[in-house]
């Protein structure tokens, strides 16, 4: 099941004002003072943000830009070699900059007009039903910090490299965008909290980690498998099952490492209609009744 909490440093706000960032003891930046300090500014930021107003502006440094450009070039031709081609198109689209962290305004800006979305600022964590709600507004809350500069192509939590060029590319999609507003509708309608981690499960192991077979081949067009570079090269290796919304809503899962089990698409055509679906009509009687049939047969 799905633990968002888990995927997120905590972020407090010390008495005198200033913000903390607690990473995880397993984090590359857990030893580095300046890392430490940088990641609170930009938290803090992001919690003086209120809705309606621009994104705040982040001036990123020469070694910030040169931790995405790494991450941008390395990924691009892994991309080629494993992304499904509706992904491709989307990052064609988008023209995300390869040198530079882009600003989240301009990420909005070139995806407003393909597919209507826009990009808020988050410090960290998002309430699962605010961050899935929101999708149904083609609105995504995203990160601005950047992973720490001695792994540039490694990151235990969501930075703006998994939240941009993972999402924002698949956002720029239609087809895709259209997937993960209906998660967000999805959510709205949801009562139970049970329910609402459902759709969340079955959005991981699609829009997140989602694979699907393409001339014989096996593409993957989840964010979270196109915006990790040691992922790309482990995914076809996974143990593959055809998509089953009652596994993809239940089966315990790893999110610390790579995904062994992925869920497969025969086709966009198929993902549409066996997700998209689910996300259009689902309701609390029908995620409980996913739930009660897995316990049913456990």
């Amino acid at each position: 099941m799905f633990e968002e909490g888990q995927l997120y440093s905590p972020v407090t706000t010390r008495a005198d004002g200033t913000v903390e960032v607690h990473l995880g003891a397993d984090h590359p930046g857990l030893n580095d003072p300046a890392y430490r300090s940088r990641r609170g500014e930009i938290a803090a930021a992001s919690l003086a943000w209120q809705p309606g107003t621009p994104v705040p502006l982040i001036t990123y440094t020469p070694a910030e830009d040169a931790v995405w450009a790494v991450a941008s070039t390395e990924l691009a031709p892994k991309h080629e070699r494993y992304a499904h081609s509706e992904y491709l198109r989307g990052k064609a689209a988008l023209r995300l900059p390869t040198d530079r962290v882009p600003q989240l305004g301009e990420v909005t800006e070139a995806l407003h007009s393909l597919t209507g979305w826009s990009y808020v600022c988050a410090p960290g964590l998002v309430g699962l039903r605010d961050f899935y709600g929101s999708l149904g507004d083609r609105v995504f809350h995203s990160t601005q910090y950047l992973r720490h500069p001695s792994q540039p192509l490694y990151t235990p939590e969501p930075d703006i490299i998994h939240e941009v060029i993972g999402h924002a590319n698949q956002l720029a999609s239609p087809r895709f965008a259209r997937l993960t507003e209906a998660a967000g509708r999805a959510t709205r309608r949801l009562e139970s909290d049970e329910a609402v981690k459902v759709v969340a499960d079955v959005f991981w192991f699609s829009m997140e980690f989602g694979v699907m077979w393409e001339a014989d081949v096996l593409k993957a067009y989840g964010a979270g498998i196109l915006s990790s570079y040691g992922e790309m090269d482990a995914f076809s290796h996974m143990e593959i099952r055809p998509l089953d919304l009652e596994q993809m809503a239940t089966i315990p899962y790893d999110i610390t490492t790579y995904q062994s089990v992925l869920f497969a698409a025969d086709s966009l055509d198929q993902l549409e209609d066996v997700v998209g679906d689910f996300f259009d009509s689902v309701d609390d009687d029908a995620a409980h009744r996913l739930l009660g049939a897995h316990a049913h047969t456990a």
